[in-house]
């Protein structure tokens, strides 16, 4: 199975991971360490990253462009839904 996309959500120590096949439909969810987030995209094809725009993902995202990838940085509004629906996380 072929991975697509790959989504990426940032915390200080642990970061979720999620990636997408080809029919939209997720094959694989982890977390990991926000260091082995590198390392696990490099076991990978290229494909798109997408991640929420902040400090550290601009960063990570050079570092992923250089093994291939395609990264799209997406505003916080959009990432975190819930928090626009007035629900705390």
């Amino acid at each position: 199975m072929t991975i697509v996309m790959i989504g990426i959500d940032l915390g200080k120590n642990r970061c979720s991971v999620a990636a997408l096949g080809e029919r939209s439909a997720v094959v694989l969810r982890r977390r990991t360490r926000a260091g082995s987030i590198v390392e696990f995209a490099a076991q990978h094809a290229p494909c798109m990253v997408a991640m929420e725009a902040c400090c550290g993902a601009h960063h990570l995202g050079r570092r992923l462009i250089e093994q291939g990838h395609t990264v799209k940085l997406m505003p916080p509004e959009y990432v975190r839904l819930s928090l626009r629906q007035g629900v705390e996380e």
